[in-house]
């Protein structure tokens, strides 16, 4: 019964976003998706979190914690672990595409700990061509991020965590593109996070855990590939939202978890037009702007101003060229930027784990929308997880397939703190 509501409102919750997906788009008349480098540091790399509609600022904390909030270790109940984990990328129009990620973790004592993870994102085998069209080379483009964290609580419920990133994309293997020589992009960023967790609740007659967590990722430095002046922002993105877990009963306990997720990084703007149609350039050889703020902004600045630079929806007047911009829709914009996941997780025994969620992005901002499902396993020393993605889009008037479709996950945990506790029990020689 419980099982059936938590589905209920989880498929409530889909066509709830998708209806005002579909409304917007009678006003909405232009897309303004935000772009980055090296996106591959969004997605997630792991399976727990993938089976819960991408999930993970507040889960309670396991091995891949890296990823979603550093000063989660703080709270791990284990001495040390380490997860692997697989993903086959974009199967639906590539087959050879795929992100590995390693993650581990060491409890120095009881209120902090280290960890570190490298992960790496091959873009598969691609075939290089001249400005004709001719076979140049074949060359496997790849990215990896190499990352170290500590974590420490701060008071028996609260804890912070700091992690520092070294991020290597080698998208052209040294090819000349447009009399521009490329290169690998090198830059290194930081990983902020803080989470609170309150066992001591009863909710609903039931002993339950609150937890909150906050994290910002890849605050760096803009990366460049190419000796020119030209660098793009790396995906800084603030993820924030709560968990409730309840304990059913000795063997039986639910967890439900939302993340909201936002890009601290600047929205494209809107450029006015001249005459002809075209993007208008002022004195100084810069395209004018209409409404929004100017892209090339510092790193800091285009953080904090990201909060308030959409350009919102606007309009040019069919003889003056003078821009008008919709009352309301810069506000409007701005809310749509965040997108949200929420999840669930159910545990028996704590060996045996059943996941579900869902994603919602806004159709102006990407639009990602799917189901995850999810399971796992645990053993005294080891676990294995696998996560499916299937799209969502309920309520198109057309079939729209996404390139995310079938998306599996595979992560093995390994926990060195059960294999030294069975090692205590054996007999001695």
């Amino acid at each position: 019964m419980l099982f059936r509501s938590i589905l209920i409102f989880l498929i409530a919750v889909s066509f709830s976003a998708t209806t005002m997906s579909q409304s917007s788009r009678d006003w909405l008349l232009q897309l303004n998706t935000i772009t980055t480098a090296v996106p591959f540091l969004i997605i997630n790399p792991e399976t727990r979190g993938g089976g819960m509609g991408d999930v993970g600022v507040s889960t309670s904390p396991d091995g891949a914690s890296q990823h979603w909030n550093v000063s989660k270790y703080a709270f791990i109940d284990k001495k040390a672990g380490v997860s692997i984990s697989y993903t086959p990328w974009l199967r639906a129009l590539v087959p050879d595409i795929s992100i590995s990620y390693l993650s581990g973790y060491y409890k120095i004592n009881k209120v902090s700990a280290i960890a570190g993870s490298i992960r790496y994102f091959s873009l598969g085998n691609i075939q290089f061509t001249d400005q004709f069209g001719n076979n140049t080379v074949q060359f496997t483009p790849n990215e990896f991020a190499l990352d170290l964290s500590y974590s420490k609580k701060l008071s028996r419920r609260l804890s912070a965590g700091l992690g520092a990133r070294y991020i290597n994309s080698n998208l052209t293997g040294g090819q000349t593109v447009q009399q521009a020589t490329t290169g690998p992009g090198r830059t290194v960023a930081a990983d902020l996070g803080v989470y609170y967790q309150n066992n001591d609740l009863t909710v609903f007659g039931k002993d339950a855990t609150l937890a909150w967590g906050v994290a910002v990722s890849n605050l760096g430095a803009k990366i460049s590939y190419t000796n020119t002046s030209n660098q793009d922002y790396l995906p800084i993105n603030l993820r924030l939202g709560p968990r409730m877990t309840w304990m059913l009963d000795d063997y039986n306990k639910i967890s439900v978890a939302v993340d909201f997720n936002k890009y601290l990084v600047p929205s494209p703007p809107v450029y006015q037009i001249d005459s002809s149609g075209n993007v208008a350039i002022d004195n100084n050889g810069n395209p004018v702007i209409a409404s929004g703020m100017d892209p090339n902004r510092p790193t800091v600045n285009g953080a904090i101003s990201s909060f308030y630079d959409a350009p919102g929806i606007v309009s040019f007047d069919n003889n003056t060229l003078q821009p008008t911009i919709d009352p309301g829709t810069r506000f409007g914009e701005e809310l749509r930027e965040i997108s949200y996941g929420i999840g669930a997780e159910y545990w028996y025994d704590d060996q045996f784990a059943f996941r579900l969620g869902y994603y919602g992005e806004h159709i102006s901002k990407g639009n990602r929308k799917f189901i995850t499902v999810g399971a796992g396993l645990r053993l005294s020393v080891f676990g294995l997880d696998f996560s499916y993605l299937v799209p969502a889009y309920f309520g198109s008037t057309n079939l729209q397939s996404s390139p995310l479709a079938r998306t599996l996950r595979f992560t093995l945990t390994f926990n060195f703190d059960d294999v030294k506790k069975e090692n205590n029990g054996l007999p001695s020689e």
